[in-house]
């Protein structure tokens, strides 16, 4: 989709049976940062970012990042929400070569388990491949993460690499070795996810 500069971008709002997806309005940023601070303790074994001591300043810092890179056209991060409120982050980023995006996700612990996740990486996938030019999107995630190896599972996706050490440092939570699932388009246009 092209907007208003004539920049390719994905649709700012997606919208399935469960979640909406959108990007976060300014007015939002401390309810982003007070769902933040409530998830880091079921982040904190699995998210790098979250390791640390939370700081709501660095909260801030990446939203604005995100926002910045999202008017860039180089990376698209929405708020998921469900039922209206903000459920968590899913991100396209640029960061596995030229035809392809990665796919990351966090939930606040309270959706955990309602295919918020799920439902979210699945639409995100097809505005990627709306995309020109995209030919494959990845998730990476721990092998201890099961939780986030069930979704790109489910959608139908391949594993196609085990790496260590991983991409992100390692957290108390984690193994240190990178699950790398694929799908192409090709493949998305078979089966879909």
């Amino acid at each position: 989709m092209s907007d208003d500069s004539g920049m390719i971008r994905p649709s700012p709002t997606l919208t399935g049976d469960i979640v909406v997806l959108r990007r976060l309005r300014p007015d939002e940023v401390e309810d982003m940062v007070r769902v933040v601070e409530e998830a880091i303790p079921h982040l904190r074994p699995w998210m790098a970012w979250a390791a640390g001591e939370f700081d709501p300043d660095d909260v801030r810092a990446h939203i604005a990042e995100t926002d910045a890179k999202w008017e860039a056209g180089t990376d698209f991060t929405y708020a998921i929400t469900v039922g209206g409120e903000i459920a968590g982050r899913v991100s396209l980023m640029p960061r596995v070569g030229e035809g392809g995006l990665e796919i990351g996700y966090w939930l606040h612990p309270a959706y955990v388990g309602l295919g918020a996740a799920t439902e979210s990486t699945s639409l995100l996938v097809k505005a990627a491949f709306e995309l020109p030019g995209i030919e494959f999107v990845d998730i990476v995630h721990d092998t201890a993460n099961t939780l986030s190896g069930a979704i790109p599972r489910k959608l139908g996706f391949t594993e196609i690499a085990r790496t260590s050490p991983p991409q992100e440092p390692i957290t108390s939570g984690e193994d240190g070795v990178d699950v790398r699932w694929r799908i192409t388009r090709d493949e998305f246009h078979q089966n879909g996810p």
